[in-house]
């Protein structure tokens, strides 16, 4: 064991990082050349127990602080790094926790740097949208990463498909007849990059982390397609016909939009920057219509469909 590299999972328990480590224990050539070091609060908990019985090593780590990241990132050869910005809703706190992480790698000599990123929304759109924090603040984090040196690629998820039960997005209409309807604030032609994070990330992250010469310096667009936003209802409809019957897109205003958010509970700056995430989609493109051909040709697995996630997601498993 000791001769194998260490890989570091930040967010070892959460959708991302606990993706990541499955893929890489799955997989024999994976598991061979590298013993993983998950980073999470409290290794105590059952979730980190989970892995320590699986052989991953689960240590304690502190995005706010680097001395206890120098201490978690001791020997690491390659480094998936992950963080929050919903936790705290907090942009400058993301970019400073990103930042720690870049430093502390630089410091331990970090030979592959895998970031967890996102488009500089402000900057494709020429600032006609400036308040897609989430977006913006790994993007700065992506620069800064590269400023200092540090061997890095990055790792750019697509649209969640677990939005869409989650958070609620496809659901039964409150007017009768109550059908499923996905309505959002663009036009039904908008090109969607869905992607599954909880079964898909580690397809994507293996992927680079066993071709790093082939992704160093790259960004790597993880989604299994482009939809189109009218297809969302259309696919449900085919995987569940009873509970898809009359299943449709509405396109609804800015207002509407927001409303719904903010009724919810969320702050408005948050439901304003929602709306903008979805309203850059359509004009600009999630990933600035970037093609998804080279990432998609990475990958020794096939990534989940929209049809395979709808007949597997909880809460949609028992509809027919």
């Amino acid at each position: 064991m000791s001769d194998k590299k260490v890989f570091v999972v930040f967010g070892a328990t959460g959708m991302q990082g606990g993706s990541v480590i499955n893929s890489v224990l799955s997989d024999p050539a994976a598991a061979q050349e590298f013993r993983i070091r998950g980073i999470t609060r409290d290794p105590s908990k059952p979730n980190a127990q989970a892995l320590t019985a699986k052989g991953v090593e689960c240590v304690p780590g502190d995005i706010n602080d680097k001395a206890s990241l120098a201490k978690a990132l001791e020997g690491a050869h390659t480094v998936y790094a992950v963080t929050n910005y919903w936790e705290k809703m907090d942009h400058e706190l993301e970019l400073q926790q990103g930042k720690n992480i870049a430093d502390v790698c630089k410091e331990a000599d970090v030979q592959h740097l895998i970031w967890s990123g996102l488009v500089d929304v402000t900057k494709l759109t020429n600032g006609k949208y400036p308040h897609v924090y989430h977006f913006d603040s790994k993007a700065h984090v992506e620069s800064y990463i590269r400023s200092i040196g540090v061997p890095t690629s990055t790792f750019m998820p697509g649209f969640y498909m677990s939005n869409l039960d989650s958070m609620s997005m496809l659901a039964p209409s409150p007017q009768p007849p109550h059908f499923y309807t996905f309505a959002m604030p663009f036009p039904p032609s908008t090109p969607i990059p869905f992607f599954d994070a909880a079964g898909d990330s580690g397809k994507f992250v293996k992927a680079m982390l066993m071709k790093r010469d082939q992704v160093l310096g790259k960004n790597v667009l993880a989604a299994t397609d482009y939809y189109a936003a009218s297809d969302v209802p259309k696919i449900f409809a085919e995987v569940k016909p009873e509970a898809g019957k009359g299943a449709q897109f509405v396109t609804i205003d800015k207002d509407t939009y927001k409303g719904s958010l903010t009724a919810a509970g969320m702050p408005e700056f948050a439901a304003q920057e929602l709306y903008e995430n979805m309203a850059f989609m359509d004009e600009f493109g999630y990933f600035g219509k970037g093609s998804l051909d080279w990432s998609l040709s990475l990958l020794d697995e096939k990534p989940t469909t929209l049809a395979e996630f709808f007949a597997k997601a909880p809460k949609w498993k028992d509809l027919k």
